[in-house]
């Protein structure tokens, strides 16, 4: 168990929707160079592409606190990074209006934020701290007839190292509230 976790959140066979990947991929570049000595013992930076139910089960194990990095679409400029902080409510307001429905994951591989979130606190766990560091893409590789992409835009590309550094601040930050509180 970590104290902050550090998901990378979206499909790299789609466009930008891999930006969460890479911007993690980035630090995991920057903490094998020794560039992130802070991050040693209380961080999890990890890759979690489309598995939702992977990313349930660390959110499970007891995070003081989830940064999830993906693409979102919010209507800005592609390229555009938004730090979103989504309270319990706004996930709750995102399940299903059918009572019969599940509004749990209903396959290993789908990735939904809202879902897995919501998925935790029916389970019994809970991370009062999540934050959303989100991407605006430019495309999915997908609009124009094609398959798919294996590569960023190039506004969405420009953005992971500023994405990097903004995912830097946010840990640092909560870092310096934890050791606040345990002083």
């Amino acid at each position: 168990m970590s104290a902050i976790l550090v998901a990378g959140i979206g499909n790299v066979f789609l466009g930008d929707d891999g930006f969460g990947v890479e911007v993690v991929r980035r630090l995991q570049q920057q903490l094998a160079a020794g560039d992130l000595p802070g991050f040693a013992a209380d961080v999890d930076v990890a890759d979690f592409g489309i598995r939702g139910v992977d990313l349930c089960y660390a959110l499970l194990d007891g995070v003081d606190s989830a940064i999830l990095i993906d693409a979102t679409q919010r209507g800005g400029a592609p390229g555009t990074l938004y730090v979103i902080e989504p309270s319990i409510d706004e996930s709750d307001s995102t399940a299903s209006e059918d009572p019969y429905a599940l509004p749990i994951l209903t396959s290993p591989h789908e990735m939904d934020p809202a879902k897995v979130l919501h998925t935790v606190r029916m389970l019994g766990g809970c991370c009062e701290d999540i934050v959303v560091l989100g991407c605006e893409p430019q495309d999915f590789g997908c609009e124009q007839g094609e398959e798919g992409r294996m590569s960023l835009s190039r506004p969405v590309a420009a953005a992971v190292e500023l994405a990097a550094d903004t995912v830097v601040r946010l840990v640092t930050a909560r870092l310096a509230q934890r050791a606040a509180r345990v002083a």
